[in-house]
């Protein structure tokens, strides 16, 4: 797949295994809506939180830099927790809405709750959560949300071990991208992030015929027809891949 240059990069492999493919993995994209996965292990750790606990539901939030801001309800994707304005919701629903339907407010709430260290010791290398959605001072002072394609894969290893996280992977609702590309019927759990040019998808694919293994594609700088369609070329070419053995270890 030499043809991918540098505008992708990918990770195809079975979890906790050096990868079978890849390309560019290395390499940091802003994060987009992958900075979910570490908000929902950070939530999910035994014994950590209780997800039953009831979270005020507010959309205005302090800044990683200085001052405050607030979410935009136009701006979002999920209009079940706006509908809580002024209310509460547990945080075991927050973390699932902030997958499943890609909330940016559960995503806020759920990050103010949890807070940036907690979600930073679930950040494998090469991942960094430093700001909420939205936090526009932040942004501009440099302060981001960065993952690679390994990093991701890495992270997807512990989903991949956990029932409960993997099936709220399993929910996802935004299935354009890999799951669109994979045989009808395959098992997929996926999370999808996207922003202007640019499009990433993670996902834990259980085909029936092989073990499990986990793809991921990051792509920026390309507009959204572009990316998709690389996505769906790189997803039919790495489950060719699906079958064979990792080579090593990480």
């Amino acid at each position: 797949m030499s043809e991918l240059g540098d505008t992708a990069s990918v990770w195809c492999g079975r979890p906790g295994h050096a990868p079978v493919f890849a390309h560019r993995a290395e390499i940091a994209h802003y994060a987009a809506s992958l900075m979910k996965l570490p908000l929902l292990a950070a939530a999910y750790r035994a014994g950590a939180l209780d997800l039953t606990e009831r979270v005020p539901v507010h959309a205005e939030f302090a800044s990683a830099h200085s001052g405050r801001f607030s979410l935009d309800r136009a701006d979002d994707n999920d209009e079940q927790p706006w509908e809580l304005l002024g209310d509460t919701a547990t945080l075991g629903w927050l973390c699932e809405r902030m997958i499943v339907a890609s909330s940016n407010l559960a995503t806020n709430l759920v990050l103010e709750r949890i807070g940036i260290p907690a979600v930073a010791r679930e950040c494998p290398p090469g991942m960094r959560v430093r700001r909420g959605i939205g936090d526009a001072t932040a942004s501009a002072a440099g302060i981001s949300n960065t993952v690679t394609a390994a990093s991701v894969a890495t992270l997807l290893a512990r989903f991949a071990a956990d029932r409960e996280l993997l099936a709220v992977l399993d929910a996802a609702q935004y299935r354009d991208c890999i799951p669109a590309a994979l045989p009808p019927g395959t098992k997929v759990g996926n999370k999808s992030g996207w922003v202007d040019r640019l499009l990433h998808d993670a996902a834990i694919i259980r085909p029936a015929d092989a073990p499990p293994y986990v793809l991921v594609i990051c792509t920026s700088g390309l507009e959204e027809g572009t990316a998709l369609e690389l996505i769906h070329e790189v997803t039919a070419t790495t489950w060719s891949l699906r079958a064979e053995e990792p080579h090593a270890d990480h």
